[in-house]
């Protein structure tokens, strides 16, 4: 039996959960979010509470069990207090500009890197210490806001000579060395 799957869920006070069968909604005052899981798991409601226990004593069920009370947690928390990734853009003349619900990227191309966002994603631009603008994404849905990161990252990826590129902030890029003459 799963160790994280064992623990019940704390609903906090202003967060409304609905459950029908493997279906989850949870509203917040962040935002709404809903999951419909397989029925290899039973989620139940007692109160404040949910608690996930696999369906049956099948190898499938047992591994979903840990997964789908992470999920959901991670859903309770994301409508509390939202869920955030800062990028950081660093390179000659390299800008981030926000128009609407369109991110607009110039990265060194001859064309900008237009990015449509989607519905619940937030983005932030601001300045750093180093004239290096931070992009900060944010929404109630964990996995959105990882693949919103990832999508801008895939722009233009860090090369590991000069630095440049977009990063997650505090991650590390490994340098290497130049070409050596003779």
């Amino acid at each position: 039996m799963s160790r994280i799957g064992k623990h019940p869920i704390n609903v906090p006070a202003g967060v409304k959960v609905s459950i029908d069968g493997a279906s989850v909604k949870v509203e917040g005052p962040k935002g709404k979010l809903s999951h419909t899981f397989d029925s290899s798991v039973v989620i139940k409601l007692d109160g404040s509470e949910i608690s996930v226990a696999p369906a049956d004593a099948s190898r499938h069920s047992s591994s979903m069990h840990g997964t789908v009370r992470s999920i959901i947690a991670s859903m309770v928390k994301g409508v509390v207090e939202n869920f955030s990734k800062v990028l950081e853009i660093k390179g000659v003349g390299f800008k981030a500009e926000l128009s609407g619900k369109k991110l607009t990227l110039s990265l060194g191309y001859a064309h900008p890197c237009i990015y449509e966002l989607p519905e619940g994603i937030s983005v932030a631009i601001g300045e750093s210490n180093e004239k290096n603008p931070l992009v900060t994404v944010s929404g109630a849905c964990k996995k959105t806001v990882g693949q919103v990161a990832a999508d801008l990252k895939s722009f233009y990826p860090v090369e590991p000579y000069k630095g440049k590129g977009v990063r997650i902030h505090g991650e590390y890029v490994r340098r290497k060395e130049g070409k050596k003459t003779a």
